[in-house]
């Protein structure tokens, strides 16, 4: 099937804030030099911030990563997880049409979304808020006909039961995902006739539709309106028995120390003490020093690289081709420069080194700058 980017196309895209740190704690996850890994989960980012992948999202994502459009533009078209054009901006209904469902009733389904959004599949309703299209076996197949909806599934649907699912997020309700007939995981329509010990709990909800009504996720767009739960398996209650809620327990999180400040008694820093637990030295400007600078001084800049030739800035562990690049466009061109930095000029470039907020003090930039500009690159 032929996927092409839509016709129309916003002007630009750009990540909120909340879900930007989001980004860089994922492009973290992999070496210098891998950031491309994290293309995946960035795109998927983009797609639930804007509720479809268009053109600006994917070359956003790109410049991000340092990546040549194509390379994001192949990904996006490829994996039909990524939807091309505008979608509902209330849900995207996606129909499983694959053998089993469709025995089971999925035509039903579909016709219910032709009469109720739209005739044909990825049009928008006439008030913008639903689009459907049928899809690949999603892998519920015990529990057809079903349809995924935002995150989360909807099972042993009925026409009756999807045409009211879609009146309830029309009203702004989020219906609570599951089996249309009560059942509690993929267990025979009957009953439970074996591993019938779950049964005997009597749980109100499998795991995952647990989570799912905990969070209230399910259709939650994350366009920076909503409150961003970053880590939803940290606030997440367990599953309760229908007799009674169980009481929440109480996790006790043992104290961190802040940053520059003694870990204990002995009056040794946190950083002290991972320095001489690890190996590795302190960094050349303290923590507590940089986040007293506040928004700091920008450095001063170069022209551009003395006799033409600047230094290898790759040398410094934390940075890539897109960094330098970066750099060079403010005026770094020498390890000396950088070496240089106080806390002020650190704390500027920690903020404004876009896509890599943090990663100079975080790598030490100045440590290693001033060993690399002596030559000794041991240190």
């Amino acid at each position: 099937m032929l996927r092409r980017l839509h016709h129309e196309q916003p002007e630009s895209f750009a990540f909120t804030e909340a879900n930007m740190k989001w980004a860089e704690g994922q492009i973290s996850k992999y070496p210098e030099g891998r950031q491309a890994s994290a293309i995946i989960p960035l795109l998927w980012r983009a797609q639930e911030q804007e509720g479809w992948l268009s053109q600006p999202a994917i070359e956003y994502v790109a410049d991000l990563l340092g990546l040549a459009y194509i390379r994001a533009l192949e990904v996006a078209t490829f994996y039909f997880m990524f939807q091309l054009q505008p979608t509902g901006s209330v849900a995207h209904i996606q129909i499983c049409g694959t053998t089993t469902c469709m025995i089971c009733g999925a035509e039903d389904l579909i016709g219910v979304c032709k009469e109720k959004i739209a005739p044909k599949a990825h049009a928008l309703s006439a008030d913008g808020k639903f689009s459907w299209e049928e899809v690949e076996c999603l892998g519920a197949c015990a529990n057809a006909p079903m349809a995924q909806i935002g995150k989360d599934y909807y099972e042993d649907l009925t026409a009756e039961g999807l045409a009211k699912l879609l009146d309830q997020l029309a009203a702004g309700e989020v219906p609570t995902p599951g089996s249309e007939i009560g059942r509690f995981s993929s267990e025979p329509a009957g009953g439970p006739v074996a591993l019938k010990q779950w049964a005997d709990d009597k749980l109100e909800h499998n795991a995952s539709v647990a989570l799912a009504v905990e969070l209230g996720d399910t259709v939650k767009r994350i366009d920076g309106t909503e409150v961003p739960i970053l880590t939803p398996w940290l606030n997440a209650k367990p599953a309760t028995k229908p007799e009674g809620p169980a009481e929440k327990p109480v996790v006790e999180q043992e104290a961190t120390p802040a940053a520059g400040k003694p870990a204990d008694e002995t009056g040794v820093t946190k950083q002290a003490a991972e320095a001489e637990a690890t190996g590795k030295p302190e960094p050349a400007i303290s923590v507590e020093a940089i986040e007293a600078a506040g928004e700091g001084e920008k450095p001063e800049a170069l022209d551009g690289p003395r006799d033409g030739k600047a230094d290898n800035l790759k040398e410094i562990s934390g940075v890539g081709p897109k960094l330098e690049s970066v750099l060079n466009e403010i005026g770094i061109y020498h390890f000396d420069q950088i070496a240089a930095w106080d806390a002020a000029q650190v704390a500027w470039a920690d903020q404004n080194l876009v896509g890599f907020k943090g990663r100079v003090s975080r790598d030490d930039w100045v440590g290693q700058a001033q060993a690399l500009a002596s030559g000794d690159k041991d240190k």
